[in-house]
């Protein structure tokens, strides 16, 4: 949820936790802060309200904070209002202990009262102060250093974090714990970073550790010591990260989601090429083989979020190339489902950041059960690849916007190639079928490149419906996942009330709220229920809703119902959601640019849920 950056080195530490943090604000933008330190002198703590700029502008871009030891910290709230006081970094008492926190701590009020009774006293509403005077609290009453305070600390405390400590008794150093919130570690050049996600560090160093679940480092000046939850030391593996610096740049764009849909092409491509190898997919790297795919007998697709709807849509490909049922389940419902998962079968749990709390929740309890999993992620050594049995990596590189674009495409591509790899194993599809299939998914990022050529059009159809109230997008079978889609961009960047039915149930009820100048979506193009859809979009045409019909090139027909349409090249029907999935995301990105929001930071949300 929020963003976290810690430096320790032989330069300035403020212009470098202020960079990174604002490569994290995608990540929270309530307010923000950072504790710095000169040597040994005392920690100088500037906080904000707001998004990063009234840091920047308050600190002068960071050259007014002196000190080459510090940590950073942009928040989205969860425990308080927004405010200068509930903003990170937090402290003890005597500023003993200077600390961040990512993640929701739940018995923060028993730890609070506990520590009240000791002779502590809270200013904030949040649940990170209390983790930092009980850190505190263990510091002073067992003399033991900072690395015993913090797992004593980590023993108590319930729910999700990622921290990052400093202690005045020890300058230049940076102490980080963590449990089901992710952070990373990189060094060069005999300088440390610490960051919550890649982006941050990117700029300095390629080569990270992850930090495990329950484990604790400390960093110093070019060097990291790793230790458990028994104070243990350990050792850890540099993972290179392959994304380069400019990736996570807007390169010229206005903002990053447009920069993002015009990536597509080239991710697709990447992902693709990463299982397709001379005209055969190669599942050997996920670790997927023809003896798994044959004995697997049941599906259960698992995601939040825009990942859920790609699952949707992959419901119903897998289906229609294999004899293989699917069920998709929100995450945060399957996790406190008491079903009875079928034996053999292999749970799928799509996430782009890989930590996902729900996701992550419901991929442990199907390991706990003994079923097999399989990861669809994009980020590397994330929880969820490193936890499930497979990991089908997208290779989407980093995204920036808060609303998914290219990682939504390479889940849905992975998803394509999972079906195609499927049917061919248990040889429910022909060769020339096979061939068929592979040869059509190449064209596919050919195609998207000749939708976004033409992406005024939609940019003033936009501007033709910012003032809408309500719309509503409907389709059936994939185009009904499609819209799904399409209405959740619609409704988390321009704030417009939006929703998505399946087409065949507007007469179950959402019909009654069509009205002159309503803004209906119908996304149709799967021929054997183009007609069927189309007597839908006339119904609600004839109540007065102002329509746009999504189709297929030769379709023309539809002009005669749709005040607008949008036209996408023909490919197989199955592989139609990546296409008309394009005009979608577009339309979302031009009415909330039409309508002055920030694009990329739409309110009350942020990119990664790692928290319930």
């Amino acid at each position: 949820m929020c963003g976290i950056v810690g430096f320790t080195g032989n330069t300035g530490a403020a212009p470098i936790l202020l960079d990174g943090l604002s490569k994290l604000e995608y990540r929270g933008y309530d307010s923000a802060g950072i504790a710095v330190r000169d040597g040994e002198k005392e920690f100088e703590i500037v906080k904000a309200k707001g998004k990063l700029k009234a840091l920047v502008e308050m600190t002068d871009h960071g050259n007014a904070v002196k000190g080459t030891c510090g940590i950073g910290h942009t928040r989205w709230a969860t425990h308080g209002e927004p405010s200068v006081t509930n903003a990170h970094p937090h402290s003890s008492d005597d500023e003993n202990v200077v600390a961040v926190h990512n993640g929701i701590i739940e018995n923060f009020q028993e730890i609070k009262e506990k520590l009240t009774k000791s002779g502590y006293t809270f200013n904030s509403q949040t649940d990170t102060e209390a983790a930092v005077k009980l850190i505190d609290y263990y510091y002073k009453k067992y003399n033991l250093g900072p690395v015993d305070s913090i797992a004593r600390a980590m023993m108590r405390i319930r729910g999700s974090y990622a921290l990052c400590v400093m202690f005045k008794e020890y300058p230049g150093e940076i102490y980080t714990a963590r449990k089901d919130s992710p952070m990373i570690i990189g060094v060069a050049d005999g300088q440390t970073y610490v960051a919550s996600d890649v982006p941050a560090i990117l700029k300095y160093t390629r080569n990270v550790y992850y930090i495990g679940n329950r484990e604790i480092a400390r960093l110093s000046k070019g060097s990291v010591t790793f230790y458990n939850i028994d104070r243990e030391e350990i050792t850890k593996e540099l993972t290179e990260i392959k994304w380069d610096a400019e990736a996570a740049e807007k390169g010229g764009y206005e903002h990053f989601m447009l920069k993002e849909i015009h990536e597509q092409p080239k991710v697709i491509t990447d992902t693709i090429n990463s299982v397709v190898k001379d005209g055969k997919i190669d599942f050997e790297h996920i670790g997927l083989n023809e003896d798994e795919m044959n004995n697997i007998s049941q599906i259960y697709i698992v995601a939040c979020g825009s990942a859920y709807h790609v699952g949707m849509a992959a419901q119903y490909v897998i289906e229609s190339l294999t004899s293989l049922p699917v069920r998709v389940e929100l995450a945060s419902e399957f996790r406190y489902r008491k079903m009875k998962l079928v034996k053999n079968s292999l749970v799928i749990i799509i996430s782009q950041s890989g930590e996902t709390a729900d996701s992550l929740a419901a991929l442990r309890e199907a390991k706990d059960k003994g079923i097999k999993t399989l990861g669809i992620v994009n980020v590397v050594g994330s929880s969820i690849a490193r936890e499930a049995d497979n990991v089908f990596y997208t290779l989407a590189g980093p995204e920036i916007s808060v609303a998914t674009t290219k990682a939504y495409s390479t889940q849905l591509i992975a998803s394509y190639l999972l079906a195609i790899g499927f049917a061919k194993a248990r040889n429910e599809i022909s060769d020339e079928r096979y061939q068929e299939l592979l040869t059509e998914i190449n064209t596919l990022p050919e195609k998207i490149t000749k939708i976004l050529e033409d992406k005024e059009r939609l940019q003033w159809f936009a501007s033709k419906v910012i003032s809408v109230n309500d719309a509503f997008f409907i389709g059936r079978g994939i185009d009904y996942a499609i819209g799904m889609e399409g209405s959740l961009k619609m409704k988390e960047i321009s704030y417009i009330h939006s929703e998505a039915y399946a087409a065949g149930e507007l007469k179950h009820g959402p019909i009654s709220l069509v009205e002159k100048g309503t803004l209906i979506i119908g996304v149709n193009t799967q021929p054997e229920l183009y007609e069927k859809t189309v007597s839908n979009m006339v119904e609600v045409k004839s109540r007065g809703a102002y329509l746009m019909g999504l189709t297929a090139y030769g379709n023309y027909s539809m002009e005669d119902t749709a005040d607008f349409t949008v036209y996408i090249p023909k490919t197989d029907p199955l592989f139609a959601g990546s296409l008309s999935v394009i005009p979608l995301q577009l339309l979302g990105y031009y009415v909330s640019v039409a309508r002055g929001y920030d694009v990329d930071k739409p309110r009350n949300l942020a990119k990664s849920v790692t928290v319930e």
